[in-house]
């Protein structure tokens, strides 16, 4: 009988908690999987320097990383927009005292999350946000991003967004000029009031404002601050936080540009 190699049997051990689980702890690991913390931590760098894991800056949680084999992603702008941003949004986390998102453009209009460092008991809003993907109209993520958009871009991801909006997202679609042009005079862009991103939300309603995260000319994301709607009015965080936001997305960008 051939000999089974053993440090692939434990690797394949942790995704497939993290699999089946979804992001896990290295304590939730070790419980799952029988393995030592210090086994763990050697198996899930491995993991994390092949990609196929990834350590949340907001607690620390390990989840499927964007090389892991799955259809429609693309695994090499995720990673260096991860790693580039990861410090810069735990800074901007701490010195606002705010949530941030860090989202990643997909294509036709899209963004999808890819980075959090939500926590609900300090933030008060939903902290399981990696892999979601906002609306591109009424959440800030997305407004953010269309307004980064050339005009032939826009023109194109509108018409393939129309075929495919729900039903609130295409009832906004008469408002989305005077969204963006709002986003361009103020340089930011805002959840609309009211909207709920996901059934699964809990907690009070959230706010956000976002900014576009550009490598030159090229619309990479975009990255937001978010907060639980009674603590903070919109125009207190933008008094407050808008300077930093911006400062923050400029500096991932040229860091993006700087590694690319």
């Amino acid at each position: 009988m051939t000999k089974l190699n053993r440090s692939i049997e434990r690797g394949l051990s942790v995704l497939e908690v993290i699999h089946m689980s979804g992001p896990s702890s290295l304590a939730c690991l070790a419980s799952r999987t029988g393995l030592s913390k210090p086994t763990l931590l050697r198996i899930c760098a491995t993991l994390e320097k092949r990609r196929w894991l990834s350590r949340r800056g907001s607690d620390g949680w390990y989840q499927l990383g964007s090389a892991f084999p799955s259809l429609g992603k693309m695994p090499d702008l995720t990673d260096r927009l991860v790693s580039v941003a990861k410090k810069e949004i735990v800074f901007l986390s701490e010195h606002t005292g705010l949530a941030v998102d860090l989202a990643v453009a997909i294509g036709s209009g899209r963004t999808e999350i890819i980075d959090t460092t939500r926590a609900f008991k300090k933030h008060g809003v939903y902290p399981d946000t990696v892999g979601f993907r906002p609306s591109p109209i009424l959440s800030a993520l997305g407004a953010a991003h269309l307004s980064s958009l050339s005009k032939q871009a826009f023109a194109d991801a509108l018409r393939d967004l129309l075929k495919r909006l729900p039903r609130e997202d295409a009832a906004a679609v008469p408002k989305l000029p005077s969204i963006l042009k709002f986003i361009k005079e103020n340089g930011y862009a805002t959840r609309v009031p009211g909207h709920w991103g996901r059934a699964v939300d809990y907690g009070a309603l959230p706010s956000a404002i976002a900014v576009p995260l550009m490598a030159g000319p090229d619309p990479l994301g975009a990255i937001n601050l978010v907060w639980n709607a009674s603590d903070r009015s919109v125009q207190d965080v933008v008094r407050d936080h808008l300077k930093i936001l911006q400062a923050t997305a400029h500096t991932v960008g040229q860091d993006y540009v700087r590694i690319s």
